[in-house]
């Protein structure tokens, strides 16, 4: 199962792709001395547009055979297992899993409302106490 980014976070990528882009060729087309910033800008419009590319092909999260993975450009995802989760915090609207050895947040900012919904729903089946999870409710 695939956790989506948001579509604000998706498109912020192309629009600064897009925008080092137009700024580049600008600079480059307007002025006769070719400064290397005027391909600087080029680079950081490739690069913003690859980060695009990638985030809509992986998305933010992967939930496939127990375990959850992070799907971020440049290596600092990371993943967890979830039968080895045993607390689960939750900080304004975020998530950290916690196991014995790792923590693993979950920035829900980023993550697109009904993929956020599957979510909560994946998290809140997990065998854990009622005070350990903010999912279940505590009973009296």
């Amino acid at each position: 199962m695939k956790i989506k980014f948001s579509k604000k976070k998706i498109r912020v990528n192309i629009f600064v792709g897009l925008t080092c882009i137009a700024l580049g060729i600008f600079n480059i087309l307007e002025t006769d001395k070719k400064e290397w910033s005027d391909f600087a800008y080029l680079v950081l419009g490739a690069l913003a547009i690859t980060h695009y590319l990638y985030d809509l092909k992986t998305q933010y999260l992967t939930i496939n055979n127990g375990t959850i993975s992070k799907n971020i450009l440049y290596g600092l995802g990371g993943k967890i297992q979830l039968k080895d989760v045993t607390l689960i915090k939750s900080y304004a609207g975020d998530f950290t899993l916690i196991t014995d050895s790792k923590k693993f947040k979950i920035d829900a900012e980023f993550i697109d409302d009904t993929s956020l919904e599957k979510l909560k729903e994946v998290l809140s089946n997990l065998n854990l106490a009622p005070e350990n999870t903010p999912f279940k409710k505590r009973e009296a």
